[in-house]
């Protein structure tokens, strides 16, 4: 008889947990399930991020390339111009250009010579006065000079060469 109610006993205990099996089961996965939606929102957020840089560095370049091309047809009237005033005139206007960058380029000298005199002055390491003089806003400034004399002089001889 002992057997009979250990049996049963048992009998239950393993019926009610082979029940109850497929729902702890379903819980699992429906938390699996949560944790990859999240996942996946996660990614396309990150994606629609990027698409949005995306289109404002395309926004950016167009920006650019017109700006370009308006300074570029600006160049060509202010030659056509010079041309038609004579050689003297011509002349002048040619030596503008090298000129302002020239002049530009001894003022920024200068500043910057002065700034790394009085940081050397002030006891900093040589080291340090070399590294910190030189910035983000000190390469931009390079940058935008050689682009504007060695790019912007390949395009013209590119576009002449295609004329």
């Amino acid at each position: 008889m002992i057997e009979l109610v250990g049996g049963g006993l048992l009998g239950s205990i393993f019926g009610g947990l082979f029940r109850l099996a497929p729902e702890v089961l379903k819980f699992f996965d429906k938390k699996n399930e949560r944790q990859h939606e999240l996942s996946m929102f996660t990614l396309q957020t990150d994606l629609e991020k990027v698409r949005g840089q995306f289109r404002m560095e395309e926004k950016y370049v167009e920006h650019s390339t017109e700006q370009l091309k308006a300074i570029q047809e600006a160049f060509k009237e202010q030659a056509a111009t010079a041309k038609e005033a004579g050689w003297f005139v011509a002349a002048i206007s040619a030596l503008v250009r090298p000129g302002i960058t020239w002049a530009l380029f001894g003022m920024y000298a200068v500043v910057k010579a002065a700034g790394l005199t009085i940081a050397l002055q002030s006891g900093a390491p040589w080291q340090d006065v070399v590294l910190k003089g030189w910035g983000a806003d000190d390469f931009a400034m390079l940058n935008m000079v050689l682009t504007f004399w060695f790019v912007g002089r390949a395009i013209e001889k590119y576009q002449a060469h295609d004329r």
